[in-house]
């Protein structure tokens, strides 16, 4: 009786130690473009956000920004999946309403300007599928140079007089994108 109790034990520990390692998960490592956000306001003491961006951050580690995000091309504005607007309240680019809610954002680079597309699509991996009977706004903006140069892509807000700027920053590239009330 002893036996067969020991015998019933190493089997039950055994069968739970096979259980244990197959209900285990397997995590991926971190993502080489990290997804990070960007909203206004800034603080995470202020809940009442106005714009907030969701996207993932590219660094260049050597490459030239016109081998990854190529000039006269529709670019994710980021890596990975493509960057995700939301709008908490209704704003205006270029004159077109963008009405509170969620949104992907795209661009398209060049060397003196970016156009800068609002789109209604969502969970949308990278720019492969982009649409342009989804557009809600476009707008292109000027580019400045910086002295400073930024190795990941970068994204913050701004207040404005009549709203929101959207600034965008890559090696010593800066685009503004004006978003007003």
């Amino acid at each position: 009786m002893k036996t067969t109790r020991l015998i019933t034990t190493f089997a039950f520990a055994f069968l739970m130690l096979l259980s244990f390692n197959a209900g285990a998960q397997d995590f991926s490592g971190l993502d080489k473009s990290p997804m990070d956000a960007a909203s206004y306001p800034s603080s995470y003491k202020e809940s009442n956000k106005l714009i907030k961006i969701v996207y993932s951050r590219p660094q260049l580690k050597g490459r030239a920004i016109s081998k990854l995000a190529k000039p006269g091309k529709v670019w994710r504005l980021g890596a990975n999946e493509a960057a995700e607007l939301q709008v908490y309240t209704n704003m205006k680019l270029d004159g077109k309403d963008i009405k509170k809610g969620t949104y992907t954002v795209y661009a398209i680079p060049g060397e003196k300007e970016w156009t800068v597309i609002v789109s209604s699509d969502l969970n949308v991996w990278g720019s492969y599928f982009y649409n342009q009977d989804n557009d809600v706004a476009r707008i292109t903006v000027p580019v400045t140079k910086d002295d400073e140069s930024l190795e990941a892509f970068s994204i913050a807000f701004e207040k404005s007089d009549d709203g929101v700027h959207m600034h965008m920053g890559w090696g010593t590239i800066r685009v503004a994108v004006p978003f007003t009330k």
